[in-house]
């Protein structure tokens, strides 16, 4: 893979100056046309010690227009970031729509550093790599342009540049016990490499490999290179280019699992006030215990307006010290969310470790709200499906305990809560014209929770479905279930 990368190449100074000027308009001018445009950048600068990163990384610093860029390197995680996934740090990072966020090596630096050191084996490094696809496809299915750059040297050239700079008392500083160490380490670098680079060039994210050794020639050819990809994906887009997706089709069976529900199960009230009890003092305990082991939890909350979300919640939020829980209450997205892929929000509420973060209705709003009311494409919500899986799969490999709930009632029950709200004072606010249009299109939200939960009720997030025409029952059974799924 490598073997074309080692030969150096070469731009005299005489060329480069005669191209620079030029060059920085059009990267400007580049980034003006990027502003107004719908789509985000990623820039990642990775490759062998000695080779330019830093280099290159300065100088994009410098031709570029720093207001609607960021650049950002990664050290070792910080107590907030390893209390999280390991991607939630680059998450928090990606640019809105219309900048450029460059990184230093990136999601791939943790991978390659454990390999080296044996932390991860073979199959272990290829999961990571899987994630990593997953990622990358996520971000250009959503319109992110992701341009990833690998700056090689032969181990003969990293030798001699690193002898270079040590013989030279202005940048001998550069020139690590680290640097020395990884010199030693080449061969097993570069197998590992290409390993990285062979599993994850991708038609949506493919890797540009080029010679380090010359400072003229790797800075010129990788502004060239973010040229050339940013205005083709513009032109692409100014042009109406449809972006190529593979959504799946559904294949139902016509049944109807919320059909299959017995909404008649009740629980008197002296019954429902003992177990309310019972059921919070657990789990006021079990949070605690929680809390020591340092598990987080996600509580996710969908199903029908007026299905007892809300009552639900407080019950167990009375339950637990305020300290330890968060409810994030989910509606239209503001201008700074819409500007980033759609699970951006949720990624930044996940909780630290130990605490609780409670979502009161979740990211399934796009394949349930944004499906029925057309806010997102068909292709957009049918692959939300995977991409769901797959947050979901990285929250639980972490460890976070996560339950998922869709309260359910029937259409009659809605009905008679909405007019009962419409007479209680202090409940009219819930209530909008929206709430009664809503209704008119039950079959087809009833279609799209079955789809739902047939998709992504998986063996590390299985849905929960609660049968809430009776709100003391639906709120006991609710609050047993974590119970239980905490005593596991």
């Amino acid at each position: 893979m490598f073997e074309v990368a080692e030969l150096k190449s070469k731009i005299a100074k005489q060329e480069y100056d005669g191209e620079i000027a030029q060059l920085r308009n059009e990267l400007l001018e580049m980034q003006e046309r990027l502003e107004s445009s719908g789509t985000s950048v990623v820039i990642l600068i990775a490759g062998v010690d000695g080779s330019g990163k830093g280099d290159v990384l300065n100088k994009l610093n410098e031709w570029l227009d720093p207001r609607f860029m960021r650049t950002h390197a990664f050290g070792m995680p910080s107590d907030e970031e390893s209390e999280r996934p390991h991607h939630w740090r680059y998450w928090m990072t990606l640019p809105p729509k219309g900048r450029i966020g460059i990184y230093a090596v990136g999601w791939y630096g943790p991978p390659m550093a454990n390999r080296i050191r044996e932390k991860l084996d073979n199959a272990q490094l290829d999961a990571e790599l899987v994630h990593i696809n997953k990622l990358e496809r996520e971000l250009t299915d959503d319109g992110a342009l992701i341009i990833k750059c690998w700056l090689h040297l032969s181990k003969k050239q990293q030798k001699h540049l690193l002898e270079k700079l040590e013989e030279n008392p202005e940048t001998r500083w550069r020139v690590t016990e680290t640097d020395k160490k990884h010199l030693k380490l080449y061969k097993k670098f570069i197998g590992i490499a290409e390993r990285v680079l062979r599993e994850t060039s991708t038609g949506e994210a493919p890797w540009l490999i080029i010679n380090g050794y010359d400072p003229h020639y790797r800075r010129l050819t990788i502004a060239r290179h973010l040229i050339e990809r940013v205005n083709a994906r513009l032109t692409a887009a100014q042009d109406g280019e449809p972006r190529q997706t593979n959504p799946q089709p559904f294949v139902g069976t016509g049944a109807n699992l919320l059909d299959s529900l017995d909404l008649d199960q009740k629980l008197e009230k002296p019954v429902y006030q003992e177990q309310l009890a019972l059921h919070q003092g657990r789990i006021n305990q079990l949070t605690r215990m929680a809390r020591q082991k340092k598990r987080s939890t996600i509580l996710v909350f969908e199903g029908w307006d007026a299905a007892g979300k809300g009552g639900v919640i407080r019950r167990i939020t009375q339950a637990m010290d305020a300290r330890l829980y968060r409810v994030i209450p989910i509606a239209a997205p503001t201008d700074e969310e819409k500007s980033h892929h759609y699970l951006w929000r949720f990624w930044r509420h996940l909780p630290r470790d130990g605490n609780v973060t409670i979502y009161d209705r979740s990211w399934y709003g796009r394949v349930l709200v944004e499906r029925v009311e057309n806010f997102a494409r068909p292709d957009e919500w049918m692959r939300a499906y995977s991409e769901i899986n797959d947050f979901e799969e990285e929250l639980t490999d972490h460890g976070i305990i996560l339950l998922k709930f869709w309260m359910h009632i029937s259409q009659d029950e809605q009905l008679r809560r909405f007019k009962l709200r419409e007479k209680t004072s202090y409940k009219r606010y819930k209530i909008t014209d929206e709430d009664y249009r809503n209704r008119d299109r039950w079959d087809q939200y009833e279609a799209a929770v079955n789809e739902m939960i047939t998709r992504t009720s998986t063996e590390f997030a299985p849905w929960r479905l609660v049968e809430a025409n009776d709100k003391n029952f639906a709120r006991i059974r609710v609050l047993r279930s974590l119970c239980e799924t905490y005593d596991m």
